[in-house]
């Protein structure tokens, strides 16, 4: 009797193990705003969770936004090749899957993403050696202003690089931030509309703007080898710690401007010239604020204003992609003829 009783609750707890692996396996869809609301999506068997890395270092990611409704394996840190990525000096993909470059000038901001609810913009930072034209330059900073917050980022200035030390610094509202300096932490904004999830102890996170965006931060340093293929002449009091960046967008408006942002526009005709080796795209005076959390720039939309929300986003369609339009709003999506 007894060995029946035992037998019957090891049975018991296997099942129920299995029972809740099955749910873990699973993403629950809870934007109304996405083409997957109210649908669980099933991780892949060779990576089951959406925290907890596989072998490759990889989880599952459930694309609730995505045509589809699926779900793949991906790193949880930025892809510098593929669309909303920005890296390197800077290098930018473009939502319409163009390669373009941007530089900017050294220790001014520019605004990178503005829509009627959301304003991204990025400082950026870099030198001009003797006999250059314009500046080396890289995106040190983000700044978030979205629900009446302000939000950054930064990646701390630093004479030499150590892994072992945490780079980022965050501010919220003008106050600073402590994020602990362990995998996996979180932090969220008060009303839980803004989450830092560390992706690893130090030096890489990912943001989660509620229902508009998703953003995959690294910090790295100038390397030595970087600066010998690219004759960057890097002082060496400053190893111009900055930022790789991925974005992955909500719900933008068909009016979304700003340096990536309007490469997502439906209508978007991008000016990088095709088949030249480093295309750059210029336009400093029109994405320029005054600071890394203002919207004051020439083509900046950002309000604030829920009428003027609510009427842009009138505009917006959900039910299906329209191949007929260009780029998807965010997908990662390009519609080819």
């Amino acid at each position: 009797m007894e060995i029946s009783k035992t037998l019957f609750l090891l049975i018991s707890l296997v099942a129920a193990t299995c029972f809740l692996q099955a749910k873990a396996a699973g993403v629950y869809c809870t934007n109304p705003k996405s083409r997957c609301y109210y649908k669980t999506i099933q991780c892949p068997e060779e990576c089951p969770s959406t925290t907890v890395m596989n072998s490759k270092n990889k989880v599952c990611y459930a694309d609730c936004d995505g045509p589809t409704c699926s779900a793949h394996c991906r790193m949880r840190k930025p892809n510098c090749n593929k669309p909303g990525s920005a890296c390197y000096d800077p290098r930018f993909i473009g939502g319409d899957g163009i390669v373009f470059y941007f530089h900017g000038k050294s220790n001014e901001e520019f605004s990178l993403v503005s829509d009627s609810d959301l304003q991204i913009n990025g400082r950026f930072i870099g030198h001009r050696p003797a006999g250059r034209a314009r500046d080396f330059t890289w995106i040190q900073a983000l700044g978030f202003l979205f629900n009446s917050h302000k939000f950054s980022l930064d990646a701390a200035k630093s004479a030499t690089w150590d892994s072992e030390v945490d780079h980022l610094k965050f501010t919220f509202d003008g106050q600073d931030l402590f994020v602990p300096e362990e995998t996996l932490a979180t932090w969220y904004s008060p009303n839980k509309d803004i989450k830092i999830e560390r992706v690893t102890m130090r030096n890489s996170v990912i943001v989660t703007i509620k229902d508009k965006a998703e953003i995959m931060v690294n910090v790295v340093p100038v390397t030595k080898e970087d600066d010998r293929i690219h004759s960057y002449k890097v002082p060496s009091d400053d190893c111009f710690a900055h930022l790789e960046v991925q974005f992955k967008f909500f719900n933008l408006s068909p009016k979304v401007d700003g340096i990536l942002g309007r490469t997502y526009k439906p209508d978007f005709q991008n000016p990088a010239k095709p088949g030249v080796a480093m295309p750059v795209v210029g336009g400093e005076d029109s994405f320029k604020t005054s600071s890394l959390l203002s919207n004051d720039c020439k083509t900046c939309i950002f309000s604030g204003s829920q009428a003027e929300i609510d009427s842009v986003k009138s505009e917006i369609e959900y039910a299906t992609m329209d191949c007929t339009r260009g780029a998807s709003s965010g997908n990662g999506i390009i519609c080819r003829k």
